[in-house]
């Protein structure tokens, strides 16, 4: 097994919002991409964010070779309790998820 990040070329995290964050995964190759896809459940984002899946939506891009998933933020941008403003940190937390 292989943490995310050392298998695709980008993980990017970013505002989709006030109330929702995009977590963009640049595979880089169809081999990364399917690795990716078949490696990677929804279960274990879900998991790493401490939310249930099914609040999280999950796009397969097989042109771009990309894995896209939006969720709810875990607060709502520039409230007192967001600490992370632009969304760009939660990247981190998703790149150490181990795929298989």
């Amino acid at each position: 097994m292989a943490d995310l990040r050392s298998v695709v070329t980008k993980v990017r995290s970013k505002n989709a919002g006030p109330f929702w964050l995009t977590i963009d995964i640049f595979c880089g190759s169809e081999n990364a991409f399917e690795t990716v896809v078949h490696g990677l459940s929804t279960e274990q984002v879900a998991e790493a964010f401490g939310i249930d899946a099914d609040e999280i939506k999950r796009f397969e891009i097989p042109s771009l070779n990309v894995v896209k998933f939006s969720l709810p933020r875990p607060a709502v941008q520039g409230s007192a309790t967001d600490r992370d403003m632009h969304g760009a940190s939660w990247s981190a937390l998703v790149g150490e998820i181990e795929i298989g």
